[in-house]
């Protein structure tokens, strides 16, 4: 079948649609995962905030709730990747997405195992390096997204990585809407990923009057900042991050170790692996003691406000497009909606176009 809207990923991922519900931490569980895929989209869960045992729990709820394909976004980068790779195989999840690019062995494991991988990036080189190692799609976020993002925009990013490489191409970063859709294929994507959109869904676990908040934020009421953990991210702009960018380095760090005890209490991790995987942040991405130490902060005040419902107390991961969403329909719902006007986008460009006008 080949169609404007039925793209390399529909095949590839075995969905019906060319939509891609991203991995959000404490956000992205089975049921907004499942209602994803039931609705012809490919689903994502978010394991960076699962121990092992709750993640194959996870899945195994999932495949309860759905018979469609689903992927688990995972993070090369921690310490029993391994196990979450083995998992995944024997569970015959489809799709393996990682936030960070996994290493050329891991591809090829998944690979082997028939798993598809789909690596973020935010920049071309990054881009053209995992298409290198093997992966199967990459997903590009412009600097308009949420959480870890950077400068570029969506607009500028994606021709960039569309042009330099063979595999299909997400765009992510802005997208909400059946006519962004359609701009991401005329400019050479095979489908969109969003990640707030979902957020704002009656299928998102996320307490209402935190989804009450991201409603009534504008296109302005966002914020890049690094004082988080070390790294520029967009999160929603509240006092509590007002005050946290303005918190000196000590307090900063006095936060962050107290996160991470908390994080280490939450899923159970041995100190020895918290310790390993900060040396290992630190040698693979560059960071200075100081950002492994501050990034601690980022799994748990998130979940302060996620899932506790404490924004005063913790921030929210949103990209530039909350200002832009209104209402909380199901997945089922949004996706035809997304569908539906893209389709109408398609046919109001119907008819011969006059090379002379």
């Amino acid at each position: 079948m080949t169609t404007a809207l039925h793209t390399r990923i529909c095949d590839l991922f075995g969905v019906r649609y060319p939509i891609v519900q991203t991995g959000m931490g404490w956000v992205s569980g089975p049921r907004l995962t499942a209602a994803t895929a039931n609705a012809g989209g490919l689903g994502i869960l978010a394991s960076a905030t699962m121990s092992y045992p709750e993640l194959e729990t996870a899945i195994r709820e999932t495949r309860e709730l759905t018979d469609a394909p689903f992927g688990v976004n995972l993070r090369a980068d921690a310490p029993d990747v391994l196990d979450r790779v083995a998992l995944l195989i024997r569970e015959r999840v489809k799709v393996a997405s990682f936030a960070l690019a996994p290493k050329p062995e891991l591809i090829a494991r998944l690979k082997d195992a028939g798993v598809v991988v789909v690596p973020s990036v935010g920049a071309r080189r990054h881009a053209e390096k995992v298409a290198g190692w093997g992966a199967d799609a990459v997903v590009v976020q412009g600097g308009e997204g949420g959480g870890h993002t950077g400068p570029v925009p969506t607009t500028l990013l994606l021709p960039q990585v569309v042009d330099a490489v063979d595999i299909p191409v997400i765009a992510a970063g802005g997208f909400f809407d059946g006519r962004g859709l359609v701009a991401a294929l005329a400019y050479g994507a095979a489908g969109i990923a969003m990640g707030t959109r979902f957020l704002l869904t009656s299928d998102s676990d996320v307490p209402d009057a935190v989804k009450q908040l991201y409603l009534g934020a504008s296109v302005t009421d966002t914020v890049v900042t690094d004082a988080l953990d070390g790294v520029p991210q967009r999160l929603l702009r509240t006092p509590f991050v007002d005050g946290l960018a303005g918190a000196g380095r000590t307090r900063r760090l006095a936060r962050a170790l107290r996160s991470a005890v908390a994080f280490q209490k939450l899923t159970g991790t041995p100190w020895r692996d918290m310790v390993r995987e900060g040396l290992a942040m630190r040698r693979s991405h560059g960071l200075a003691l100081s950002q492994v130490v501050l990034a601690a902060n980022t799994p748990m005040l998130l979940k302060a406000a996620m899932v506790d419902g404490r924004p005063e107390l913790g921030v929210m991961s949103t990209g530039q497009v909350s200002g832009l969403i209104d209402d909380l329909p199901g997945c089922a719902e949004l996706i035809d909606r997304i569908m539906g006007q893209a389709r109408s986008v398609l046919a109001s460009f119907g008819g011969d176009v006059d090379a002379g006008v």
